[in-house]
């Protein structure tokens, strides 16, 4: 249990006030949240003053403790930093803890974790790199305000929402939208933007918080040298591709019959720039010498999502989103793209799709980015799948925008993000076009959002990533949720006897090594995958943000979460097992909610990628 003691008020500082940038703090507030949350700290043991602010936590041997000038709770063992932290000696004096390399040593002794040296020197480093890419970021930022600031007013427009709105197309607005949320990264990622690999001049230039344009190249692989998978109703690559992709197929067909190669012998590889120079080139040189890659095709310019790799063609109103591998090392992992995505991908969206038509989208609620087409190299003799994870690529359609009644897409990280215009969440504009109080809209949001991710989890086993990166919601000119697009199936997680109950099936994939993504005798990992993405990531971060932009009182939203969720479950327990219905009820709302230990694995080296804590539910405490 948390203690509460009016002791604080007998330390004073005897150093300057802690002077750190924004950047600095917003790491030093990652680090603090991950440390309580994933229980690498005691959270009983922290002391709270008397002003329901200050806190001192005792570090290892009782020697020193750590203070925090303004820590705040709230649900899920969500420690907030808001003020500076300073390290208290035994006898009183303190020493400010202005970056994060000072906090880790502070409490590296205190730590329940096992560490060594290098995974707490990759740690520092990763962070550090973090933390100067964001001051990067918000440099451009600041210009990048000002343009959209003095186009808004040129056309005498006061909310950001209204002006892309009428200035932009669906698509360019979900781009720009995309781009525009990109800046903060999950926000209890202590390493949120780490990219150690790349130049300041490769970060400006390939990543969607500058707002960049990236032009790949085109390339060709050998049709015999790849495993294709595709949805069923793709039955001829090259006339998909075609279709996809007009503009660039007759430049690609004649790029190829100019080098004295059939078009319908070879695949098209988009290949990201980065990962062409750095990577292909010396990884594939012998693939490149065979003949069995072309690396220099036709030029394609694209829009990079806020997940780096992911971009969009910034030609043609119906071509697809293209995933790639790019071997830089992003926040936790090198960012390969294993064949279990490139034959999973195309499976699940068929299932899925399946779904929704059965189900009619659960009322228009929900829809998904298909991926139609994947592929990935594999040498005809050695038929070695993991060769590929760096040669491949996965295509996304786009259709779920092809709509008449003109909303506004935004991905969910967008919603936190600052206004151009006014320092405040953009999902604050949204409740006051809405007339709605927030409450009453966090209500209706949920309602989108519950419903449909429920369903699908617990009458057919699949579980929907629909996290702050990978969904994004419609919003009508008033600022209210009309629906839910979800992206990114390749790791998704299905339990297949529900499935099948449901006269669905899917084929899984199996390599040596390669964790499985469909299960047959636990659901846990797809619940897991569930609450991780939605409950905690997703709806949990809303809570919040709304709660501390609005001055909400402590678990008022979280209340309103358990009514929808409570609702959601009472409108499907019609069409479950009983005993099943009561046993999901209870883990999602009163159980634990367990979700990645993002820290604990980036100090432990990703010696194991499936590390995770149970957060104290925060629907029960509601």
């Amino acid at each position: 249990m948390v203690k509460q003691t009016d002791s604080l008020t007998r330390f004073k500082p005897n150093a300057a006030a802690v002077n750190a940038d924004y950047s600095t703090r917003n790491a030093l507030d990652r680090i603090v949240r991950c440390l309580f949350a994933e229980k690498l700290l005691d959270k009983s043991k922290i002391i709270i003053g008397n002003n329901h602010r200050e806190a001192l936590y005792p570090l290892a041997a009782g020697a020193s403790s750590l203070r925090f000038e303004n820590m705040r709770r709230f649900p899920a063992d969500t420690f907030i930093n808001e003020g500076n932290i300073w390290l208290v000696a035994a006898d009183g004096n303190e020493t400010p803890i202005i970056d994060h390399e000072r906090l880790m040593d502070a409490v590296r002794d205190s730590l329940d974790c096992q560490l060594n040296e290098e995974g707490v020197h990759h740690f520092k480093r990763d962070v550090a790199n973090s933390i100067h890419n964001d001051r990067l970021a918000r440099r451009h930022r600041a210009g990048w305000q000002a343009d959209i600031r003095q186009e808004m007013a040129q056309r005498g427009e006061a909310h950001f929402t209204l002006w892309l709105r009428s200035h932009h197309g669906l698509r360019d607005a979900a781009t720009l939208l995309d781009q525009w949320g990109a800046l903060e990264g999950h926000p209890y990622y202590p390493t949120w933007k780490s990219r150690p690999g790349l130049s300041d001049g490769d970060v400006t230039a390939l990543s969607a918080e500058f707002s960049a344009r990236v032009t790949l190249r085109v390339g060709a692989l050998r049709a015999d040298m790849a495993y294709c998978e595709t949805m069923p109703h793709v039955t001829n690559i090259h006339r998909w591709f075609e279709n996809a992709f007009p503009h660039l197929w007759p430049t690609w067909c004649e790029w190829l019959v100019n080098q004295g190669q059939r078009p319908d012998a070879w695949l098209p590889l988009p290949l990201h720039p980065w990962h062409l120079k750095h990577w292909v080139r010396t990884h594939y040189a012998q693939e490149i010498a065979d003949g069995i890659l072309l690396p220099d095709g036709p030029e394609l310019t694209t829009a990079p999502s806020m997940s780096f790799r992911t971009v969009l063609p910034t030609v043609g109103d119906n071509a697809p989103f293209i995933k790639l591998p790019v071997a830089i090392w992003m926040t936790s992992e090198i960012r390969s793209l294993q064949a279990k995505s490139i034959h999973m991908g195309p499976r699940i969206s068929a299932v899925i799709s399946a779904i929704l038509r059965d189900e009619n989208g659960f009322n228009g609620l929900l829809d998904c980015f298909r991926e139609e087409a994947a592929w990935h190299f594999r040498h005809h003799e050695r038929k070695d799948d993991a060769e590929g994870k760096f040669l491949s690529v996965v295509f996304r359609d786009t259709s779920p925008w092809a709509r008449p009644d003109n909303p506004l897409a935004v991905t969910v990280a967008t919603l936190f993000t600052e206004l151009p215009h006014r320092p405040a969440p953009l999902v604050s504009e949204l409740i006051s076009l809405s007339g709605q109080d927030p409450q009453s809209w966090f209500r209706h949001y949920l309602s989108v959002v519950v419903k449909p991710v429920l369903a699908m989890y617990l009458l057919y086993g699949v579980a929907l990533e629909a996290h702050q990166q990978n969904t994004q919601i419609l919003f009508d000119e008033q600022g209210l949720a009309q629906g839910m697009l979800i992206r990114d199936f390749g790791d998704g997680r299905t339990y297949a006897p529900l499935l099948r109950a449901r006269g669905y099936d899917i084929k899984p994939y199996r390599w040596p090594g390669i964790l499985p993504t469909v299960f047959e005798d636990d659901i846990e990992p797809v619940r897991t995958f569930v609450v991780d993405a939605c409950f905690v990531s997703h709806l949990h971060e809303l809570a919040l943000c709304l709660t501390r932009t609005f001055a909400i009182p402590d678990h008022v939203l979280w209340k309103v979460m358990a009514q929808q969720v409570e609702k959601a479950f009472d409108e499907l327990r019609p069409r479950l097992d009983p005993d099943f219905w009561l046993q999901e009820r209870d883990h999602f709302l009163r159980s634990p909610w367990f979700t990645r230990s993002l820290m604990s694995m980036h100090l432990q080296q990703y010696t194991d990628y499936r590390v995770q804590h149970g957060l104290t539910n925060p629907l029960l405490s509601a």
